[in-house]
């Protein structure tokens, strides 16, 4: 392996847990540095319903910002349901993610939908949209806050063969509340390649437990097609109790250096533009961030010789 895809979904995953509002320009400030830092493919936003996450309100506003500027990029968003990704389509998007929970009790917190409800919205959007790239999220791929550790594979393949039977060829497999272990994800990710080898897989690896950058590794040597990260490993799902931050993009950017594999991003200018965006969010961040943030700030004594 001499390249790996890094995901950038900062702008959607780190600023939906921020308690005060983030202006515009801030939000765009923080997705330019990391567009100058060589960042290729970004989650910006996620066509939500502002009752439930007031942060993403502006997300016409986002997107249409950032795809005006940078036409060329690979530029995505979050849909919950069918409502949302009417709204990214009627604004030209022509890639979205949409989510499910292997979970049937975090589905039903995090979008109010049991399974079935959900695969039908699916395919509903496909159909409506077939000029539209749909990836699957599959939230609480590796473990549940209400039902524990995932431990059946077979749960997984069945529920992913759903999807693909629908016309998904993109699956993102995530680690909502850092319960992966890497054993667990390399057996995940080869069972998923050798069901569906014709799919691209990505990983979305939170860091509850500290595990982040191991797990994300494992799937990286496993075979994955892109991984997920946040810059600063700001985030965490708003309806899973104890879902702490994502892995940090900066981090992988240096391990990924270390192991002489390509990712196309400056690690001086990843490293900076993450403690930037903590300097513009002081005093927006819960506790669960602090840590990652003394991170950054020990990478940062450790960079100067870089």
């Amino acid at each position: 392996m001499n390249y790996i895809k890094i995901i950038e979904v900062g702008p959607r995953d780190g600023f939906q847990n921020l308690k005060a509002y983030i202006p515009v320009e801030k939000k765009i400030a923080t997705i330019e540095a990391m567009i100058d830092a060589g960042v290729k493919h970004l989650q910006v936003t996620s066509f939500v319903s502002p009752k439930a996450i007031p942060q993403l309100k502006d997300a016409v506003e986002i997107v249409s910002a950032v795809r005006t500027k940078h036409p060329d990029l690979d530029i995505f968003a979050l849909i919950p349901n069918y409502c949302g990704a009417e709204s990214a389509h009627s604004i030209g998007l022509k890639k979205v993610t949409n989510v499910i929970s292997l979970s049937a009790s975090h589905n039903m917190a995090n979008i109010r939908r049991t399974h079935d409800q959900s695969f039908e919205e699916l395919e509903k959007i496909i159909k409506s949209f077939p000029d539209m790239e749909v990836c699957l999220d599959i939230a609480t791929a590796f473990g549940c806050p209400f039902e524990g550790k995932q431990r059946d594979v077979n749960k997984l393949l069945a529920f992913e063969q759903r999807a693909y039977n629908l016309g998904v060829r993109t699956f993102n497999l995530c680690d909502t509340v850092g319960m992966a272990d890497p054993k667990q994800v390399r057996d995940f990710i080869a069972a998923t390649r050798a069901a569906f080898p014709d799919i691209d897989i990505e990983i979305h690896i939170h860091d509850t437990r500290g595990l982040g950058i191991v797990c994300t590794l494992a799937g990286i040597e496993a075979g994955v097609d892109g991984i997920q990260s946040t810059l600063g490993g700001l985030g965490g799902c708003p309806f899973a109790p104890g879902a702490s931050g994502n892995t940090a993009t900066e981090d992988v950017v240096f391990m990924m250096d270390e192991m002489g594999i390509e990712t196309g991003i400056n690690f001086k200018k990843i490293l900076t533009a993450a403690k930037d965006m903590y300097q513009s969010i002081e005093g927006n961040y819960s506790g669960s961030n602090i840590r990652v943030n003394n991170t950054i700030d020990e990478l940062a004594q450790s960079a100067c010789f870089l």
